[in-house]
This record gives structure tokens, sequence and C-alpha cells, in this order.
């Protein structure tokens, strides 16, 4: 049982850490090619997952195998446009979330084109190890996506709605928390996103 876990561990662990290291530096980024200086500052501004990782967000991954990072710093004062500039920004972390399960899908699929090639012990833990990667891609795009704040859909849906309109998810942040955890429990949030992961999965890896 010990072994089957750290196995399943071993398998889950480069991919979780690659999806959120990610789409934390995809924030960063964007926001600083928009001007706001503030993910390079603090350091975050890298691919490095030690810089992102969140101890809750891991402690959380290791027993029901789903986590988190820590939130990329950013600061709206710097754009242009902040609500615009900032709705941009959101959209950058699911992005890279879709961009990286649809390389993994491909990397997937040329695998076991070469699969003649490679060591049956490397293969398949790799395979795997990239099904993985498809799986927890799609799923922190998709939920990240939600409308419901902190996430990232209620970012780019405040850059979307008149000035009273966004006020109210601004409102309503403090709450946002409390709001995931009993969509999630009453298992709203899985019946919302799973059908269109599930869709999104046969799409991409035919």
């Amino acid at each position: 049982m010990t072994n089957n876990i750290i196995q399943q561990i071993a398998i889950m662990a480069p991919p979780f850490l690659l999806a959120i290291t990610f789409h934390e530096f995809s924030h960063g980024y964007v926001a600083w090619r928009l001007g706001d200086p503030t993910a390079r500052n603090a350091g975050r501004l890298t691919m490095n997952p030690l810089k992102h990782l969140d101890p809750i967000g891991v402690l959380a991954f290791i027993i029901m195998k789903i986590g988190w990072a820590k939130p990329v710093p950013v600061n709206a004062a710097y754009f242009k446009n902040p609500a615009k500039d900032m709705m941009w920004v959101a959209i950058a972390g699911p992005a890279s979330n879709l961009l990286l399960a649809i390389v993994s899908a491909i990397a997937i699929k040329l695998l076991i084109q070469i699969e003649s090639f490679i060591p049956q012990a490397v293969l398949w833990p790799l395979v795997k190890m990239v099904a993985v990667s498809i799986w927890f891609n799609l799923i922190l795009a998709f939920f990240n996506l939600l409308p419901i704040p902190p996430l990232d859909g209620s970012r780019i849906i405040t850059g979307l709605l008149p000035a009273e309109a966004a006020m109210f998810f601004h409102r309503i942040e403090r709450f946002g928390f409390i709001i995931l955890l009993v969509l999630f429990y009453t298992g709203i949030i899985p019946k919302l996103i799973m059908p269109i992961i599930n869709f999104t999965h046969g799409l991409i890896t035919g």
C-alpha cells in the first residue's frame, strides 16, 4: 500500500508542479509585459516551482491529490487600463494550462509511436505522467475559469462588466473561499466543469 502511494505521488508530482508553476509564471509574465514589475521584483517570474509552492497546497496534494500554488502578486496600479489589463493577466493562467494540456496530448501520441525504442520500464511511467498532465491542466484551466472570486474567471468577468457590476465581484471576494467550498462539497462545481473537461480531453486526445 505504501509503495503504491509513493508511486502515485512520483507519477503525479512532476505534472502537478509544472502545471501550477507555469500557471503562476504566466500570470506574472503577462503582468510584467503590461508594465507591472511586482512579480519579477518578488522573484516570482521564474519556472522554479520552489518559488511558487504553497505549503498547504502541497499538503492538500499529498492527501487529496489536488493542490495549489501561491498567487503571483500583481499591482494593477502599474497598468494603463487596470480593468482590461487585469483581465489579460487572469486569462494567462488558464490559457497556459490549456496549452500544456495540448502539448501533453501531442507528447503522449509521440511516445506511443516510438514505444519500441524506449524500455518499457521507462515508457509506461512516462506515458502515465503525461496522461496525468493532460487531466491536471484541464482541471486547473476550467476550474480557474469559474466566475467566482478569487478565481481567474472572476477577474475576466470583471474586465468585461460595467463598473457597477464589477464592484459586485469585488464586494463578494472576501466570501469567495467559502462559496467555493460550499459549491465543491455539494458537488456543484464537479457537475459544472467535468462535462467540459471530458469533452476537451476527448477533443485533444482524439
